[in-house]
């Protein structure tokens, strides 16, 4: 199974819309799945479940039953290096959308967006659906403080590390999540959509 990334730009800075939009970033990455909401809609709504796709996630703890104020704590994992993020989810729409955010350390939220898709599904399918995952944050809002360094790394270096693998694990959890989800390997394409700002 591979990978394509088809578009260029993500991470847009919206720069006006006051203060719930002033220095935000957007990364909006989806890809097309063939099956119908509600099938996608369950698997994702079930956090703890992502830890077996992602090399670098090493635990999911559930405080809830799933519903909205339901808390994860997710523990990560790389070279000498270990952050537990705890997000919540906020709202659910099923089948359509499952909103979230991050309940410290850094100023973000985001959602899983499922829209019908009908006309990209191939002859073999029945359907087919276009799954976003959109994340929206304030990268002024990390400090130094929030992950435990070794002496003398500083947080640019590990952020210059990271980044790059960051995008290979999407690649490889969406891989994972799609072969899955619809029981097979397939070329899986990912789509980076650009989000411009208001002025």
């Amino acid at each position: 199974m591979s990978v394509r990334v088809d578009a260029l730009s993500a991470g847009t800075r919206i720069l006006g819309g006051g203060p719930l939009t002033e220095g935000v970033d957007t990364l909006d990455v989806s890809t097309v799945v063939y099956l119908p909401p509600e099938e996608i809609y369950e698997f994702l709504v079930d956090f703890p479940r992502y830890a077996n796709y992602s090399e670098y996630l090493r635990e999911v703890q559930q405080y809830g039953d799933g519903s909205p104020g339901t808390e994860y704590e997710l523990t990560f994992a790389w070279w000498k290096l270990s952050y537990t993020a705890r997000s919540e989810v906020t709202e659910l729409t099923a089948p359509e959308r499952i909103d979230w955010r991050l309940v410290k350390d850094l100023d973000a939220s985001g959602y899983w967006q499922i829209d019908p898709e009908p006309e990209s599904a191939p002859d073999e399918a029945d359907t087919a659906c276009r799954v976003h995952f959109v994340v929206n944050y304030r990268p002024g809002s990390v400090g130094s403080g929030v992950i435990d360094l070794p002496r003398f790394v500083s947080l640019d270096w590990v952020i210059e590390k990271v980044t790059p693998k960051i995008k290979s694990e999407a690649e490889r959890v969406i891989r994972r999540v799609v072969a899955d989800l619809e029981g097979t390997d397939r070329e899986v394409t990912l789509t980076m959509h650009d989000r411009p700002g208001s002025e």
